[in-house]
Protein backbone atom coordinates (compact mmCIF):
# COMPACT_ATOMS: atom_id res chain seq x y z
CA UNK A 1 0.00 0.00 0.00
CA UNK A 2 1.36 3.52 -1.02
CA UNK A 3 2.12 5.79 2.32
CA UNK A 4 -0.55 8.36 2.86
CA UNK A 5 -1.62 11.28 5.05
CA UNK A 6 -4.50 11.25 7.57
CA UNK A 7 -5.92 14.47 8.38
CA UNK A 8 -9.33 14.81 10.14
CA UNK A 9 -12.04 17.32 9.31
CA UNK A 10 -13.70 19.57 11.63
CA UNK A 11 -16.12 21.26 9.10
CA UNK A 12 -16.91 21.42 5.77
CA UNK A 13 -15.34 24.01 4.54
CA UNK A 14 -12.31 22.83 5.92
CA UNK A 15 -12.65 19.69 4.53
CA UNK A 16 -13.04 21.13 1.14
CA UNK A 17 -10.33 23.08 1.02
CA UNK A 18 -8.03 20.35 1.64
CA UNK A 19 -8.91 18.50 -1.35
CA UNK A 20 -9.15 21.44 -3.15
CA UNK A 21 -5.35 22.40 -2.45
CA UNK A 22 -4.60 18.85 -2.82
CA UNK A 23 -6.27 16.71 -6.09
CA UNK A 24 -4.43 13.26 -5.02
CA UNK A 25 -6.49 13.33 -1.72
CA UNK A 26 -9.77 11.49 -1.22
CA UNK A 27 -12.80 11.82 1.42
CA UNK A 28 -13.21 8.95 4.14
CA UNK A 29 -16.09 8.14 5.38
CA UNK A 30 -16.66 4.84 6.60
CA UNK A 31 -13.82 2.84 4.61
CA UNK A 32 -15.83 0.36 3.42
CA UNK A 33 -14.99 0.34 0.30
CA UNK A 34 -12.26 2.62 -0.54
CA UNK A 35 -10.00 0.75 2.01
CA UNK A 36 -10.16 -2.30 0.33
CA UNK A 37 -9.22 -0.46 -2.76
CA UNK A 38 -6.22 0.71 -1.19
CA UNK A 39 -5.01 -2.85 0.48
CA UNK A 40 -5.94 -3.65 -3.52
CA UNK A 41 -3.75 -1.05 -5.20
CA UNK A 42 -6.99 0.17 -7.34
CA UNK A 43 -6.74 3.32 -5.25
CA UNK A 44 -3.81 4.87 -4.16
CA UNK A 45 -4.32 8.25 -2.65
CA UNK A 46 -1.76 10.55 -0.86
CA UNK A 47 -3.96 11.68 1.51
CA UNK A 48 -7.02 10.61 3.26
CA UNK A 49 -9.28 13.56 5.09
CA UNK A 50 -11.29 11.66 7.21
CA UNK A 51 -15.11 13.40 7.34
CA UNK A 52 -16.66 10.70 9.49
CA UNK A 53 -17.57 13.06 12.61
CA UNK A 54 -18.45 16.04 10.16
CA UNK A 55 -22.56 17.60 11.68
CA UNK A 56 -23.86 16.03 8.90
CA UNK A 57 -25.17 12.59 10.19
CA UNK A 58 -29.22 13.73 10.46
CA UNK A 59 -32.27 12.44 8.92
CA UNK A 60 -35.29 14.72 9.29
CA UNK A 61 -38.01 15.92 7.08
CA UNK A 62 -38.49 18.91 5.06
CA UNK A 63 -40.68 21.59 4.88
CA UNK A 64 -42.30 20.40 1.70
CA UNK A 65 -42.67 17.00 2.93
CA UNK A 66 -40.12 14.97 1.73
CA UNK A 67 -36.84 13.93 3.89
CA UNK A 68 -33.58 14.96 3.95
CA UNK A 69 -30.63 12.61 4.42
CA UNK A 70 -27.03 13.40 6.39
CA UNK A 71 -24.55 12.41 3.65
CA UNK A 72 -22.67 10.70 7.49
CA UNK A 73 -26.04 9.13 8.56
CA UNK A 74 -24.55 5.43 8.65
CA UNK A 75 -26.49 2.96 6.40
CA UNK A 76 -27.87 1.39 9.83
CA UNK A 77 -28.92 4.78 10.83
CA UNK A 78 -30.95 5.09 7.69
CA UNK A 79 -32.67 1.66 7.47
CA UNK A 80 -33.54 1.78 11.40
CA UNK A 81 -34.88 5.24 11.05
CA UNK A 82 -39.07 5.78 11.43
CA UNK A 83 -39.54 8.07 8.69
CA UNK A 84 -37.56 6.15 6.39
CA UNK A 85 -39.86 2.88 6.99
CA UNK A 86 -43.19 4.48 7.13
CA UNK A 87 -42.53 6.62 4.07
CA UNK A 88 -39.79 5.02 2.36
CA UNK A 89 -39.85 1.22 3.27
CA UNK A 90 -37.92 0.20 -0.23
CA UNK A 91 -35.33 2.07 0.57
CA UNK A 92 -35.25 0.74 4.27
CA UNK A 93 -35.21 -2.64 2.77
CA UNK A 94 -32.45 -2.21 -0.01
CA UNK A 95 -30.59 -0.98 2.74
CA UNK A 96 -30.81 -3.75 4.83
CA UNK A 97 -30.28 -6.11 1.96
CA UNK A 98 -26.90 -4.59 1.23
CA UNK A 99 -23.51 -5.67 3.32
CA UNK A 100 -23.52 -7.18 6.76
CA UNK A 101 -24.70 -5.88 10.18
CA UNK A 102 -21.80 -4.56 11.05
CA UNK A 103 -20.66 -3.04 7.62
CA UNK A 104 -23.92 -1.19 8.07
CA UNK A 105 -22.89 0.44 10.52
CA UNK A 106 -19.86 2.10 9.25
CA UNK A 107 -21.20 2.23 5.98
CA UNK A 108 -22.28 6.21 5.01
CA UNK A 109 -24.65 7.04 3.00
CA UNK A 110 -22.89 9.57 0.85
CA UNK A 111 -19.75 6.84 0.54
CA UNK A 112 -22.55 4.66 -0.89
CA UNK A 113 -23.49 6.47 -4.03
CA UNK A 114 -19.89 7.07 -4.81
CA UNK A 115 -19.12 2.81 -3.66
CA UNK A 116 -17.07 1.51 -7.36
CA UNK A 117 -18.03 -1.71 -9.15
CA UNK A 118 -16.90 -4.93 -7.93
CA UNK A 119 -16.39 -6.35 -11.47
CA UNK A 120 -13.04 -8.61 -10.57
CA UNK A 121 -11.02 -7.45 -12.83
CA UNK A 122 -11.70 -4.06 -12.43
CA UNK A 123 -9.96 -4.88 -8.58
CA UNK A 124 -7.34 -6.95 -10.09
CA UNK A 125 -4.37 -4.32 -11.38
CA UNK A 126 -3.07 -7.24 -13.18
CA UNK A 127 -5.68 -7.35 -15.39
CA UNK A 128 -7.05 -5.03 -18.45
CA UNK A 129 -10.29 -2.77 -17.08
CA UNK A 130 -10.73 0.63 -18.95
CA UNK A 131 -12.60 1.99 -15.96
CA UNK A 132 -9.31 1.34 -13.70
CA UNK A 133 -6.41 2.26 -16.57
CA UNK A 134 -8.19 4.08 -19.26
CA UNK A 135 -6.97 2.73 -23.00
CA UNK A 136 -6.19 -0.50 -21.42
CA UNK A 137 -9.44 -2.81 -22.07
CA UNK A 138 -12.12 -4.73 -20.85
CA UNK A 139 -11.32 -7.88 -19.87
CA UNK A 140 -14.92 -8.85 -19.00
CA UNK A 141 -16.34 -8.53 -21.99
CA UNK A 142 -14.30 -11.80 -23.45
CA UNK A 143 -14.32 -13.04 -19.96
CA UNK A 144 -16.23 -14.34 -16.97
CA UNK A 145 -19.38 -11.51 -17.25
CA UNK A 146 -22.06 -13.38 -15.65
CA UNK A 147 -22.83 -10.63 -13.76
CA UNK A 148 -22.00 -8.01 -16.25
CA UNK A 149 -24.20 -5.29 -17.05
CA UNK A 150 -27.36 -5.67 -19.80
CA UNK A 151 -28.52 -2.21 -19.88
CA UNK A 152 -26.60 1.12 -20.91
CA UNK A 153 -22.98 -0.49 -21.34
CA UNK A 154 -20.60 0.12 -24.15
CA UNK A 155 -18.15 -2.03 -25.69
CA UNK A 156 -15.35 0.18 -23.24
CA UNK A 157 -16.98 -1.60 -20.28
CA UNK A 158 -19.47 -4.06 -19.15
CA UNK A 159 -19.55 -3.28 -14.90
CA UNK A 160 -22.40 -2.76 -12.98
CA UNK A 161 -22.97 -0.57 -9.97
CA UNK A 162 -23.21 -2.68 -6.99
CA UNK A 163 -25.71 0.04 -4.68
CA UNK A 164 -28.57 -1.44 -3.09
CA UNK A 165 -29.69 2.23 -1.38
CA UNK A 166 -28.61 3.70 -5.07
CA UNK A 167 -31.77 1.92 -6.52
CA UNK A 168 -34.45 2.68 -3.87
CA UNK A 169 -32.98 5.88 -4.04
CA UNK A 170 -33.44 6.24 -8.41
CA UNK A 171 -36.51 5.11 -8.20
CA UNK A 172 -37.79 8.36 -5.96
CA UNK A 173 -35.80 11.03 -7.43
CA UNK A 174 -33.71 11.45 -5.43
CA UNK A 175 -31.16 14.91 -5.24
CA UNK A 176 -27.89 14.96 -3.86
CA UNK A 177 -25.84 18.35 -2.44
CA UNK A 178 -22.46 18.75 -2.21
CA UNK A 179 -20.23 21.37 -1.22
CA UNK A 180 -17.16 22.66 -3.30
CA UNK A 181 -14.47 25.69 -2.93
CA UNK A 182 -17.08 27.33 -4.96
CA UNK A 183 -19.88 26.86 -3.53
CA UNK A 184 -22.55 24.68 -3.19
CA UNK A 185 -24.82 22.60 -5.69
CA UNK A 186 -27.63 19.96 -6.19
CA UNK A 187 -27.54 17.02 -8.83
CA UNK A 188 -30.51 14.95 -9.34
CA UNK A 189 -29.78 11.46 -8.46
CA UNK A 190 -30.72 10.89 -12.29
CA UNK A 191 -27.76 12.78 -13.69
CA UNK A 192 -25.35 12.23 -10.89
CA UNK A 193 -23.92 9.05 -12.65
CA UNK A 194 -22.11 9.81 -16.18
CA UNK A 195 -23.24 6.96 -19.12
CA UNK A 196 -20.00 4.46 -19.86
CA UNK A 197 -19.47 5.82 -23.27
CA UNK A 198 -15.84 5.46 -24.05
CA UNK A 199 -14.83 7.24 -20.71
CA UNK A 200 -15.99 4.89 -18.05
CA UNK A 201 -13.25 6.01 -15.95
CA UNK A 202 -15.56 9.21 -15.26
CA UNK A 203 -17.88 7.85 -13.17
CA UNK A 204 -20.33 10.99 -11.52
CA UNK A 205 -21.03 14.37 -12.63
CA UNK A 206 -19.75 15.62 -9.53
CA UNK A 207 -17.02 18.52 -9.99
CA UNK A 208 -13.24 17.82 -8.56
CA UNK A 209 -13.63 17.78 -5.18
CA UNK A 210 -17.10 17.89 -4.21
CA UNK A 211 -18.02 16.77 -0.89
CA UNK A 212 -21.57 14.87 -0.82
CA UNK A 213 -23.43 16.74 2.01
CA UNK A 214 -27.22 15.07 2.42
CA UNK A 215 -29.59 13.56 -0.15
CA UNK A 216 -32.70 14.86 -0.20
CA UNK A 217 -35.74 12.67 -1.05
CA UNK A 218 -38.91 14.88 -2.63
CA UNK A 219 -42.48 14.14 -1.71
CA UNK A 220 -43.58 11.04 -2.75
CA UNK A 221 -47.02 9.87 -1.40
CA UNK A 222 -47.01 6.46 -3.37
CA UNK A 223 -43.49 5.47 -2.12
CA UNK A 224 -45.10 4.45 1.42
CA UNK A 225 -46.09 1.87 -0.33
CA UNK A 226 -43.24 -0.02 -1.73
CA UNK A 227 -40.91 -2.50 -1.99
CA UNK A 228 -36.74 -3.64 -2.78
CA UNK A 229 -36.68 -7.06 -3.89
CA UNK A 230 -32.55 -8.69 -4.55
CA UNK A 231 -31.63 -11.74 -5.73
CA UNK A 232 -28.50 -13.09 -5.39
CA UNK A 233 -25.72 -15.86 -5.62
CA UNK A 234 -26.22 -16.88 -1.38
CA UNK A 235 -28.42 -16.24 1.18
CA UNK A 236 -26.22 -14.61 3.60
CA UNK A 237 -24.19 -11.45 2.11
CA UNK A 238 -23.89 -10.94 -1.31
CA UNK A 239 -24.01 -8.00 -4.38
CA UNK A 240 -26.91 -8.73 -6.18
CA UNK A 241 -27.48 -10.32 -9.29
CA UNK A 242 -30.48 -8.27 -10.07
CA UNK A 243 -32.73 -5.78 -8.14
CA UNK A 244 -35.92 -4.04 -8.19
CA UNK A 245 -37.42 -0.84 -6.04
CA UNK A 246 -40.34 -0.72 -6.76
CA UNK A 247 -44.14 1.70 -5.86
CA UNK A 248 -47.78 1.47 -6.93
CA UNK A 249 -50.55 3.34 -6.41
CA UNK A 250 -53.96 1.70 -7.83
CA UNK A 251 -57.44 3.71 -7.66
CA UNK A 252 -60.41 1.24 -9.25
CA UNK A 253 -57.94 -1.79 -10.27
CA UNK A 254 -55.73 1.01 -12.53
CA UNK A 255 -52.45 1.94 -12.08
CA UNK A 256 -52.49 5.99 -10.96
CA UNK A 257 -48.74 5.85 -9.99
CA UNK A 258 -45.84 3.91 -10.66
CA UNK A 259 -41.94 3.89 -9.79
CA UNK A 260 -39.22 1.22 -10.75
CA UNK A 261 -35.72 0.89 -10.76
CA UNK A 262 -33.28 -1.62 -11.15
CA UNK A 263 -30.20 -2.98 -9.60
CA UNK A 264 -26.98 -4.64 -11.18
CA UNK A 265 -28.07 -4.38 -14.47
CA UNK A 266 -26.24 -1.16 -15.61
CA UNK A 267 -23.23 0.99 -14.39
CA UNK A 268 -25.42 3.09 -11.96
CA UNK A 269 -28.51 2.36 -10.39
CA UNK A 270 -31.42 2.28 -13.78
CA UNK A 271 -34.52 4.28 -13.51
CA UNK A 272 -37.01 2.11 -15.24
CA UNK A 273 -38.90 4.73 -17.00
CA UNK A 274 -40.35 3.10 -20.31
CA UNK A 275 -41.76 0.23 -17.93
CA UNK A 276 -43.11 3.53 -15.99
CA UNK A 277 -45.23 5.05 -19.04
CA UNK A 278 -46.05 1.46 -19.86
CA UNK A 279 -47.96 0.98 -16.78
CA UNK A 280 -49.53 4.63 -16.15
CA UNK A 281 -53.49 3.73 -16.82
CA UNK A 282 -53.28 0.63 -17.12
CA UNK A 283 -55.03 -2.47 -15.50
CA UNK A 284 -53.03 -3.28 -12.18
CA UNK A 285 -52.16 -7.15 -13.53
CA UNK A 286 -49.14 -9.32 -14.35
CA UNK A 287 -50.10 -9.38 -18.36
CA UNK A 288 -49.73 -5.48 -17.65
CA UNK A 289 -46.24 -5.91 -15.37
CA UNK A 290 -45.14 -8.09 -17.22
CA UNK A 291 -45.61 -6.05 -20.75
CA UNK A 292 -44.36 -2.79 -18.47
CA UNK A 293 -41.10 -4.89 -17.64
CA UNK A 294 -40.69 -6.35 -21.55
CA UNK A 295 -41.14 -2.44 -22.23
CA UNK A 296 -37.83 -1.79 -20.25
CA UNK A 297 -36.03 -4.94 -21.28
CA UNK A 298 -36.60 -4.19 -24.87
CA UNK A 299 -32.98 -2.12 -24.98
CA UNK A 300 -31.20 -4.71 -23.29
CA UNK A 301 -27.77 -5.77 -24.55
CA UNK A 302 -26.26 -9.28 -23.18
CA UNK A 303 -23.85 -10.92 -23.32
CA UNK A 304 -23.01 -14.64 -23.58
CA UNK A 305 -23.17 -15.34 -19.92
CA UNK A 306 -25.60 -12.66 -18.51
CA UNK A 307 -28.87 -13.34 -20.67
CA UNK A 308 -30.12 -14.60 -17.51
CA UNK A 309 -30.94 -11.63 -16.04
CA UNK A 310 -33.58 -10.27 -18.71
CA UNK A 311 -36.10 -13.26 -17.28
CA UNK A 312 -34.74 -12.80 -13.74
CA UNK A 313 -35.70 -9.16 -13.74
CA UNK A 314 -39.02 -9.88 -15.75
CA UNK A 315 -40.18 -12.32 -12.60
CA UNK A 316 -39.06 -9.59 -10.38
CA UNK A 317 -40.83 -6.62 -11.60
CA UNK A 318 -44.34 -9.22 -11.54
CA UNK A 319 -44.32 -10.38 -8.79
CA UNK A 320 -43.32 -7.34 -6.67
CA UNK A 321 -45.97 -5.39 -8.46
CA UNK A 322 -48.61 -8.16 -8.14
CA UNK A 323 -47.78 -7.91 -3.78
CA UNK A 324 -48.51 -4.49 -4.32
CA UNK A 325 -51.58 -4.39 -6.12
CA UNK A 326 -53.24 -7.12 -3.85
CA UNK A 327 -52.01 -5.12 -0.77
CA UNK A 328 -53.77 -2.03 -2.11
CA UNK A 329 -56.61 -4.29 -2.85
CA UNK A 330 -57.51 -5.33 0.20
Amino acid sequence: MREFSYRRATDVEGAVALLDADPDARYLGGGTNLVDLMKTGVERPGQLVDVRELPLDRIEPTAEGGLRIGATATNSDLAAHPEVRSRYPALAEAVLAGASGQLRNMATVGGNLLQRTRCPYFTDTSLACNKRTPGSGCSAATGEHRNSAVLGASAHCVAVHPSDMGVALAAFDAVVSFETAEGSGELPLADFYLPVGDTPHRETALPQGALITAVTLPPAPVAARSRYRKVRERASYAFAIGSVAGALDVADGTVRDVRLAFGAVASHPWRAGAAERALLGQPADEAAFAAAADAELAAAQVLEQNAYKLPLLRGLVVSLLTELAEEAAR
